[in-house]
């Protein structure tokens, strides 16, 4: 089987293996306070352009949304997302478990308008019963979103404004912000994006790391007791320098851009073997996730050779699936996969 399924399927980028080998029996404090951890916080923030920023380190992406999201809302508040947002879909309930709501915004690409946010914000401010309702107290985005699809940097401006009017902290989802800002149609570098929004995190698990995730707070209103947060929410891993090391060697030498570039390559490739067979797609995506339509029986035959994520019912008969290209796609596999397709129309 080659498995397309997600950017996570492989262990981590020979490079950070190795000098996880290499310093194995080293002894270093714990819980994030270590030199690895300290090297990598001053790479990212130099990459962000933001010495400003504080930087921690989590283990996963969920982990993370939910410390990130409980250490800013209040009690009585929700966050607003897009339906399609991972908070929403995919957590198992993971923010409601913290006792907050995650209020949904409709969207057929997986993102979110300013005026959207505006006329909730302002739905609830205005209704004469708003003390009654979950109030707004942030908003959360991904960078790329579940479809693939990119904020444009007017887009993103236009929705951050609309965060400090209204006193909505945004936070975005970077899980593969790597393969969003390395792909063509991204008109955003990472210190405009560092300076759009108030918190926002770089993904490790899904481009090239063994695991973790970065979080950049760039709102000094926010980066008071978020270890405090950390460690309640079971974010505080006690050997963090293996957190650490991973992303001083993912910034070292632009190795995290390098790998999430290739990424997006074999994803033009992906696109390529199904629009050039006449397939549609459910998202225009630009990035290392495609998600092209097939008739059931053609995943059928496919799937015994080939692994997918099934993503959506279109009819009786057809379904949108995911293929999914990683920092460690191979040429070989692309190739495959051109073969498999090509032979489903013969």
């Amino acid at each position: 089987m080659i498995y397309f399924n997600s950017d996570y399927l492989e262990g981590a980028h020979p490079a950070i293996m190795e000098r996880l080998s290499k310093t194995n029996m080293e002894q270093t404090v714990g819980y994030g306070e270590d030199e690895y951890c300290a090297a990598a916080r001053e790479k990212i923030k130099e990459a962000c352009q933001a010495p400003e920023a504080d930087v921690h380190f989590l283990v996963g992406g969920t982990q993370t949304n939910t410390t990130v999201i409980a250490s800013i809302l209040r009690p009585y508040q929700g966050v607003l997302s897009p339906t399609s947002g991972h908070v929403n879909c995919h957590e198992t309930g993971a923010i409601e478990s913290t006792g907050h709501k995650v209020l949904t915004l409709p969207t057929d690409n997986g993102k979110i308008t300013a005026k959207q946010v505006q006329d909730y914000y302002n739905w609830h401010h205005f209704n004469p019963d708003y003390e009654h309702m979950v109030m707004p107290g942030m908003v959360y985005i991904s960078f790329p979103t579940e479809g693939g699809t990119l904020y444009t940097k007017a887009e993103l401006t236009e929705l951050y404004d609309v965060c400090k009017k209204c006193g909505l902290p945004l936070f975005i989802d970077g899980a593969r912000l790597g393969y969003g800002l390395t792909c063509d149609a991204c008109d955003l570098t990472l210190p405009e994006l560092a300076r759009l929004c108030d918190i926002f995190y770089i993904g490790g698990t899904k481009v090239g790391a063994l695991f973790g995730e970065a979080v950049v707070v760039m709102n000094p209103e926010l980066k008071r007791d978020f270890r405090f947060m950390m460690k309640q929410r079971g974010g505080m891993l006690a050997k963090g320098r293996l957190l650490g090391l991973q992303f001083d060697t993912l910034f070292t030498d632009g190795l995290y851009f390098r790998i999430a570039r290739h990424a997006n390559e074999m994803a033009k490739k992906v696109h390529a073997i199904f629009a050039d067979n006449g397939y549609s797609f459910l998202f225009d995506s630009p990035t290392n996730q495609q998600y092209p339509i097939m008739s059931d029986a053609e995943l059928a035959v496919l799937g015994q050779n080939f692994g997918y994520e099934y993503w959506d019912r279109m009819d009786e008969t057809h379904s949108a699936i995911r293929f999914a290209s990683s920092w460690a796609t191979t040429q070989e596999n692309v190739d495959a996969l051109r073969k498999a397709v090509e032979n489903l129309k013969k």
